[in-house]
């Protein structure tokens, strides 16, 4: 039987949650996607929620239902991030911090017909829990606001989560934000702090120490696009003029690895149990992640180390170039 997933994303034109989700959708055979729910991180929710109905129309999958989520991280916010900017250096990508409240359409001009669900994130992701008791993967791509909050009024739900899946952090190298901090965890520290801290059966991370082992190359690009599907012409439309301006260019295609994993496990080849501590407190560590120092304790999670790159983006193109 397919395993029954939420994707919990912060939202893509295309790469890399749209494309993760896109390859999750042309596997349904493995992955039965209950819905999507959006939450603040790369875009404010409005805008995101567009981006992911969208390409949810361009696959013939908008019978998915998304629903709305948080549209601020617990603590985070720009007047914080403006802060920590000021007294310990650049924050090189602050998303929806950085957004106006204008929503525009997404690529191609007009918007899906599709809708989001008039339930919000929160109440779906706890009656969905509820009523698939250990038969949910939670697969939080974005930050985990909505996770935490959902958890935060139902604690008694985290021992009948499934599995946490989730994009994020950095064990033992350096962020891609800050020095110290991933952007996913980076936007809401606090929540991630919240989300790890429960008692769910099962919880895995895909980091940067995974993730920086397999970048998008212009020569494979060119291939994808060269099929010409509406997907790999949205594809283009986000990512061609990086390619444009520098051959040598790579693209970091961080959730898709995760979404290749959740399809395939044996594109990761090394990954260890880790206790896995985030930094909340206000400074220029601010929202990093390590292997916490001393003792363990006794709570740990699976931390995915290295991929086999030839393995993985098989997988990729296949799933993206596939006619729909």
């Amino acid at each position: 039987m397919p395993h029954r997933i939420i994707f919990d994303t912060d939202s893509a034109v295309f790469n890399d949650d749209a494309a993760a989700l896109a390859m999750l959708a042309g596997r349904p055979d493995v992955v039965d996607i209950l819905g999507v729910t959006v939450v603040a991180g790369n875009y404010p929710v409005p805008q995101g929620a567009e981006h992911m109905l969208h390409l949810l129309e361009l696959i013939g999958a908008d019978d998915i239902p998304l629903y709305l989520g948080a549209e601020s991280p617990l603590v985070n916010s720009p007047a914080q991030a403006a802060r920590q900017e000021a007294r310990w250096g650049p924050v090189s990508f602050k998303g929806a911090f950085d957004a106006g409240d204008q929503v525009g359409p997404p690529h191609g001009g007009r918007f899906a017909a599709a809708r989001p669900r008039a339930t919000g994130a929160v109440p779906f992701l706890i009656d969905t829990i509820e009523r698939h008791p250990h038969e949910v993967t939670l697969v939080a791509v974005g930050p985990m606001t909505n996770v935490a909050l959902a958890l935060r009024q139902r604690p008694d739900l985290a021992p009948l989560v499934k599995r946490l899946v989730f994009m994020g952090g950095n064990a033992r190298v350096p962020g891609n934000v800050t020095p110290a901090a991933e952007f996913n965890l980076w936007f809401d520290p606090e929540a991630a702090q919240a989300v790890l801290a429960l008692p769910i059966p099962d919880t895995v991370m895909f980091g940067l120490d995974v993730t920086n082992h397999a970048p998008l190359r212009k020569p494979l690009f060119d291939r994808m696009v060269a099929t010409d599907t509406p997907l790999t012409r949205l594809m283009r439309h986000d990512m061609a003029p990086r390619f444009d301006t520098d051959t040598a260019a790579t693209y970091q295609v961080w959730d898709c690895i995760t979404a290749a994993w959740l399809i395939d496990p044996s594109i990761v080849t090394v990954s260890e149990r880790l206790p896995i501590a985030v930094d909340t407190t206000f400074g220029p560590t601010y929202g990093g992640t390590s292997v916490a120092a001393g003792t363990p304790p006794a709570r740990t999670i699976e931390v995915m180390l290295d991929v086999d790159r030839e393995k993985f983006f098989a997988l990729y193109e296949a799933l993206l170039t596939r006619r729909l």
